[in-house]
């Protein structure tokens, strides 16, 4: 599931839709109406987000109602913040190895 979220988000256009969702569900039309590509080229986007497990979508009559799905990005996070983790303490090793050189000078 990672490198599909990974694969979703990697795309700009992705990720402007998943920040349009994120805070309210949206419909597929009202979607592509903010972008200047085709509405079969978003639902593309919006299928590789499904597929990703990153959108959820409610059927209402005609319509489909697209909202973010932030644990789907759990993986993804995880992955990325051991990378961060990782980093800091490395940080934190060279730190104190600076502050015992000068406390012994």
């Amino acid at each position: 599931m990672i490198d599909r979220a990974a694969h979703a988000v990697a795309d700009p256009t992705r990720r402007a839709i998943l920040s349009m969702v994120e805070a309210e569900e949206r419909t597929a039309g009202s979607i592509a109406s903010s972008f200047d590509v085709s509405r079969p080229a978003i639902s593309q986007h919006l299928g590789v987000l499904r597929d990703a497990g990153l959108v959820t979508i409610r059927q209402a009559g005609r319509q489909r109602f697209y909202r973010a799905r932030p644990e789907g990005l759990q993986s993804l996070r995880a992955w990325l913040e051991s990378f961060w983790t990782g980093a800091l303490d490395q940080l934190q090793l060279v730190a104190e190895a600076e502050q015992a050189r000068r406390d012994s000078a």
